[in-house]
Order: C-alpha cells, then sequence, then structure tokens
C-alpha cells in the first residue's frame, strides 16, 4: 500500500494542519469516539478532544452538547462522535475515519486501499455493535441488571460463536495480504490497524477467558494487537490520562458471569 503523501494531500488538508480538529465525545468514557482518537494521536495530529477541554478551550461537556443541538447546522449528527474541521462536520465513526484517513496519511493512494481500508472499518463497527448489544440486549435505554438473564443468553452466543468469526476473519485478511501479515492493507499502518487494536483490547477487557481462547488460534491478529501497542505515539498515548480506562459505562463492559 502506497501511502497518501503531503503532496497528494487536499487543500482542505494543508489548512487542517494549521488548526486542531475538534473531536465531540463523550468525556467519561472511550466508547466509539476511541477509534477515532486512535488515528489522531498515531498520526500525531492536533485535535481538542471538547467534552474532556477547559471552557476557556472552548470545549467542556455543554459544548459538546450545544453543538449536538445547534439548529443551525444544516446537517446535524445523530450523536457522538462527530468530528469538525472548519466548517466540515463529520458523524459516524466509520466516516470520520474515511474522512480523516487520506489527511492523517492513514490510507493508501489507491482507490481500491481506501474503499477494503473503509470496508475493514465497517466490520469493526459491526463487531462493536454486537459487543455492546451482550450487556444491552434488549434495549439500550434499560439497565444491566433489568435484562441480566437475556444478557447471559446472548453473550454465551458472542463468545462462542461471534468473537472467533470475527477474529477468525481478521486473522484470514492478514495472511492473504499479498504486502504481508504485519498490516490489514498493504506495508504501513492503517486507520483499520489501529480500529483492530482497539477491537480486541477492547474484547480482552469484556471477556478476557473468551478472547484469550480465539487469539491462541490467530497470531497474526494477536501479533497486529501488540505491535500498535509499541509504536512510539500510540503507546505514549497508552501511557497517558488521555488513554480513558476501560470501564462499565462504556461500549466494552467486563461483567464476570457473561464471560462464561
Amino acid at each position: 500500500m502506497t501511502q497518501a503523501t503531503p503532496s497528494a494531500a487536499s487543500a482542505s488538508a494543508s489548512a487542517s494542519a494549521a488548526r486542531p480538529y475538534r473531536l465531540h465525545y463523550w468525556p467519561s468514557i472511550q466508547g466509539r469516539g476511541e477509534f477515532v482518537r486512535l488515528a489522531l494521536e498515531a498520526a500525531g495530529a492536533p485535535y481538542l478532544d471538547v467534552a474532556r477541554g477547559t471552557p476557556a478551550q472552548g470545549g467542556g461537556e455543554e459544548a459538546l452538547m450545544e453543538s449536538l443541538g445547534d439548529s443551525r447546522n444544516p446537517r446535524p449528527s445523530f450523536a457522538p462522535p462527530f468530528l469538525v474541521d472548519g466548517d466540515v462536520v463529520v458523524g459516524q465513526t466509520a466516516a470520520i475515519l474515511l474522512y480523516l484517513g487520506p489527511r492523517l496519511h492513514l490510507v493508501g493512494e489507491s482507490e481500491a486501499d481506501r474503499v477494503w481500508t473503509h470496508q475493514l472499518q465497517l466490520t469493526i463497527a459491526d463487531a462493536v455493535v454486537e459487543a455492546h448489544d451482550t450487556h444491552h440486549p434488549l434495549a439500550s435505554s434499560a439497565y444491566y441488571e433489568d435484562q441480566r438473564d437475556a444478557a447471559l443468553e446472548r453473550s454465551r452466543a458472542f463468545r462462542e460463536e461471534r468473537i472467533p468469526k470475527f477474529l477468525h476473519w481478521f486473522e484470514r485478511v492478514l495472511q492473504r495480504n499479498p504486502a504481508g501479515d504485519t498490516h490489514l492493507v498493504g506495508d504501513a499502518l492503517s486507520y483499520a490497524d489501529l480500529s483492530l487494536f482497539q477491537l480486541v483490547a477492547g474484547l480482552r477487557y469484556a471477556f478476557p477467558k473468551a478472547t484469550t481462547r480465539v487469539l491462541a488460534d490467530t497470531p497474526a491478529v494477536t501479533r497486529l494487537h501488540r505491535n500498535v501497542a509499541r509504536r512510539e505515539r500510540v503507546k505514549a498515548y497508552l501511557d497517558s490520562p488521555r488513554r480513558i480506562p476501560f470501564n462499565e459505562e462504556g461500549i466494552f463492559r467486563h461483567y464476570p458471569e457473561l464471560d462464561g
């Protein structure tokens, strides 16, 4: 995969370099916003995590809510995360990464590479939805304790069927990459690599026993996860207070009874 170069970037991308991106997401969880944070951090891009910023920076949770409910915006976002880059507002994690990929040089130059990377991201998004639905199988608005029995059954199927299916598929993608099994696409880091790292990290937190069993049979996925964590900027981020710890308010939640 040939990465997009600064000379190939658009004029708007050059303008973006002079100002920080504004990422709008909840301040106390990793959630779907973490996939965007990882891309920004890995690229060393300046950004303001709006809800976690100070009012002096134009941030805070109130600023997030004001932006989300701004009636002047003709293209309102359904929910966080959404990214503001000058006059451009992009919602939905996969769409944000599709937009950022070439600007952060985290995707190949060819249309085929960009579409394939986007497809990988959408598959990761499917896995994230299913992980969330293990602890909220009936309604997102209801407490986990009110749907625990359904969660136990949903989690059994997720552990035994879905985690293996997703991770074994990504193992095949890595093995079939003509450039080698170090990256999902080509021979350079892409946002899909970063997102697969986050998916594995979340599954290891939420379902440590089940995920460990599957990772034993998916060495390329395991190696990618390890290699991404060792990258200088990623490691610095993971070791910093900017990385919100996993917790039982986010997408990936560790309820021991759901891990079998």
